[in-house]
């Protein structure tokens, strides 16, 4: 059995032993061991008997064309994710896996072709459910017969990052399984992420979402300011958020930015200078207060970078991802953290919305089971 290497592996792994959870949806960015975890049980149950099958759902996409295809497409389609299943389980599964599918314990569906099916004394798992219809998803718990359990894993995060303006079935899942009694729905999020690379990865995506943004009239100002003053520095996009500040009435406040400055990392000395006299004279001549950011997966920064109160952060104890949101845990809600009627928040919102695509959720000791 793969044992759990972070605390939110730890809590995946105890849903998933929990048999009061019928299903277990889990959900985070790629490189959190949701897939390694979920077959490593789903194989060690079938050995010892607590289900008589395990039925793996996985899509196969066309990354150039998005397409899904289907098992009458490819003629090794069973194959292909057994493939798949061996290159994440490891070398010392290969003849488990192999002895299982011979025997008809493991079985591998195309998720358009299940009715008239129902799966009793069965663990079935779905994975990459981003990149299935909802549809087929939903048929798939219907047809959940007796002492049978449901794992759902996907990525709403990389959704989020790809600029996508409607809500993908991952994101549509976990708000379904979060009101769902017998159902248990587990967040990863960076912290968790434990894969070579896939850090790396995620970072390259924020990278590459930041760099493709069109630059309004006034952030391309900026632009051309900054780099006269910090002509060696890596700028991967300007991010003004004067609008932002009117709409909440915060326009006044002078310790809020109006435009945030990302940089890639290690640029952020060349963007601000030995004492502050880069970004003080870019500040001088675009009449703009602004703040620098370096590109990381230290989420603590960027909310430090845009709240009117940088030192607030000594109240923040985790900025991560939780579902398609940026969850940031506080020690206590505090009117410094929060601003008036919870304007700094709203602030906050709308900026990083405008940065990541996701919104955040404040979260304190009192709320954070809620």
């Amino acid at each position: 059995m793969i044992k759990p290497l972070t605390s939110g592996q730890q809590e995946l792994l105890n849903a998933l032993n929990d048999d009061k959870y019928q299903i277990v949806g889990v959900f985070g960015p790629t490189g959190t061991g949701k897939t390694l975890l979920a077959l490593s049980y789903g194989i060690e149950a079938i050995k010892q008997g607590k289900f008589k099958k395990f039925v793996i759902v996985k899509p196969i996409v066309d990354v150039v064309t998005k397409k899904e295809i289907t098992v009458t497409e490819l003629t090794n389609y069973a194959e292909v994710i057994l493939s798949y299943v061996k290159d994440v389980i490891g070398e010392e599964y290969y003849s488990t896996v192999d002895e299982l599918y011979k025997t008809g314990k493991l079985e591998i569906l195309d998720s358009r072709f299940l009715r008239g099916r129902t799966f009793d004394d069965s663990l079935i798992f779905i994975d990459e459910v981003q990149e299935l219809q909802p549809e087929s998803i939903i048929e798939l718990i219907i047809r959940i017969g007796r002492n049978s359990k449901l794992i759902v894993a996907g990525d709403p995060i990389f959704q989020s990052l790809q600029m996508q303006t409607v809500k993908d079935p991952s994101e549509l899942i976990r708000e379904v399984l979060l009101n769902e009694e017998d159902a248990k729905v587990v967040d990863l999020g960076v912290k968790d992420i434990i894969r070579t690379g896939a850090k790396r990865g995620l970072r390259l995506l924020i990278e590459y979402r930041l760099r493709s943004r069109s630059l309004s009239e006034d952030e391309s100002k900026i632009l051309n300011i900054v780099k006269q003053h910090s002509p060696d520095a890596d700028i991967v996009t300007i991010v003004d958020l004067s609008n932002e500040k009117k709409k909440l009435g915060l326009e006044n406040l002078t310790t809020l930015p109006d435009s945030v400055i990302v940089v890639k990392e290690g640029n952020l000395g060349r963007l601000v200078g030995k004492g502050g006299e880069r970004i003080n004279a870019s500040e001088k001549d675009s009449g703009k207060k602004l703040r620098a950011l370096e590109l990381s997966l230290d989420f603590k920064e960027y909310i430090k970078a845009m709240h009117p109160l940088p030192w607030v952060v000594k109240y923040i104890e985790d900025a991560d991802f939780k579902g398609n949101e940026l969850a940031v845990k506080i020690r206590k809600e505090t009117g410094a953290f929060m601003g008036q009627k919870g304007s700094y928040v709203r602030f906050l919102d709308e900026a990083i919305r405008k940065l990541l695509g996701v919104g955040i959720r404040v979260i304190t000791e009192e709320n954070e089971n809620s």
